[in-house]
């Protein structure tokens, strides 16, 4: 059993951030396919600006997103800060206030997570 944190901090901005995007995903469907796993797949900083991005169903990821959409969250002040809290609200997607408006790294480090940034 493993508990990972995929964090995608990369944002959109370039050929090597889809790669950092599509390398989290890739990741995290691994530990998604392990029911022993606990994943937790967040989008934090500028990769907050990958959630209307990979909500488009014409992205060539939509589906690899879609398939492990029940472990995304997302950074509630960096959506704000992105411009992206409305495409982040629409997508239903939760968001993570837990230490100044922004995911608590220490409490998944106590809780026995891995964490892997992207």
């Amino acid at each position: 059993m493993a508990n990972a944190a995929i964090v995608v901090l990369a944002g959109t901005e370039g050929h090597e951030s889809l790669g950092r995007v599509v390398n989290a995903l890739q990741a995290a469907t691994e530990f998604a396919e392990n029911d022993e796993d606990e994943l937790e797949l967040i989008f934090d900083g500028a990769g907050t600006t990958w959630i209307p991005e990979l909500e488009d169903e014409s992205h060539d990821y939509h589906a690899l997103y879609r398939s492990l959409r029940d472990e995304v969250s997302v950074c509630d002040y960096c959506s704000g800060a992105f411009g992206v809290e409305d495409a982040v609200d629409d997508a239903g997607v939760s968001t993570l206030d837990d230490h100044d408006g922004h995911p608590s790294i220490r409490d998944l480090v106590d809780e026995d997570y891995e964490v892997i940034t992207f």
